[in-house]
């Protein structure tokens, strides 16, 4: 059990007969009536995001989940294979317990989320940033930089983000996993 006082952004609570994570909150005191606290939820089986309003103070059951080490294998009919870094165990998840499986390289590290007392595999978290490198571009032209504009790039793995002009064919990209952004080159 956890007081709303508890909640914080990643955490997994018992919500309506289902499992949510609180992707957002934000207490909230009114000049006049009760302090609350409204959050965003995340339904695991789902992916469906709500937004639900709680009392200050009410109490919630909070689910034990457990985060493992995992190595990218390969990915086949079946789904996306991972290795149990500590047991060499291995697992196959579908694309949609993954976080953004577009960016999923051989030999990547992953933290599979786990239900504890289920060992029931709640979704796959890929690193904060990922490096990949740039399999086609287009040329940029030189002196067009009078603006922000961008072009599309197609990345090792398969998938397509949108990167400044003067990144080329075979640059290696900092990407953010969670938005696609381009964040930066890296120096090979």
């Amino acid at each position: 059990m956890a007081s709303t006082a508890d909640f914080k952004n990643g955490m997994c609570i018992e919500y309506n007969h289902g499992l949510y994570f609180i992707i957002d909150f934000q207490h909230v005191k009114p000049g006049k009536g009760p302090a609350f606290v409204r959050t965003k939820l995340k339904n695991v089986k789902t992916g469906k995001v709500i937004d639900n309003t709680f009392t200050a103070g009410v109490k919630v059951n909070t689910a034990r989940i457990e985060r493992r080490d995992y190595q990218f294998l390969y990915k086949d009919e079946l789904g996306y294979n991972f290795m149990d870094s500590n047991t060499y165990e291995q697992i196959s998840l579908q694309a949609e317990l993954i976080d953004a499986p577009q960016f999923l390289k051989d030999g990547q590290d992953v933290t599979v989320v786990f239900h504890a007392e289920e060992e029931l595999i709640l979704g796959c978290e890929l690193p904060n940033h990922v490096i990949l490198e740039v399999t086609y571009t287009e040329p940029g032209l030189k002196g067009d930089t009078a603006t922000n504009a961008s072009k599309p790039a197609q990345l090792e793995t398969g998938a397509e983000i949108q990167v400044p002009l003067f990144v080329n064919q075979g640059d290696v990209l900092k990407i953010e996993s969670q938005t696609g952004a381009y964040v930066e080159r890296v120096k090979k």
